[in-house]
């Protein structure tokens, strides 16, 4: 479970972009994602500093894509392990899967 709240901010390009936590001076927790058009967010890394797991950091960085894509309407197709991991644990994300 997440020890506290994190903000997280969200940098996008034109075909990729990342959730990123800043977490301390040279440490930083992020999501990368690519995008073409109106195609889903293809969710490619999620990583977090090893000094930083089990912390519940990485599932927040998923959850805030979550929100977007329910906010925005737009799919998510998670190709990195993790992400993967958390659509199977969560069913009620099942509508977002493109």
């Amino acid at each position: 479970m997440a020890d506290k709240d994190y903000q997280i901010i969200r940098e996008e390009g034109p075909t990729r972009g990342r959730y990123v936590i800043h977490l301390a001076p040279g440490a930083e927790a992020e999501m990368t994602y690519r995008k073409q058009g109106d195609g889903p967010m293809i969710i490619d890394h999620t990583g977090v500093p090893p000094t930083y797991e089990g912390r519940g950091i990485a599932l927040q960085l998923v959850k805030a894509a979550i929100a977007d894509a329910r906010e925005q309407d737009f799919k998510i197709t998670p190709v990195c392990p993790y992400v993967v991991v958390q659509f199977r644990r969560h069913p009620e994300w099942a509508d977002l899967l493109g």
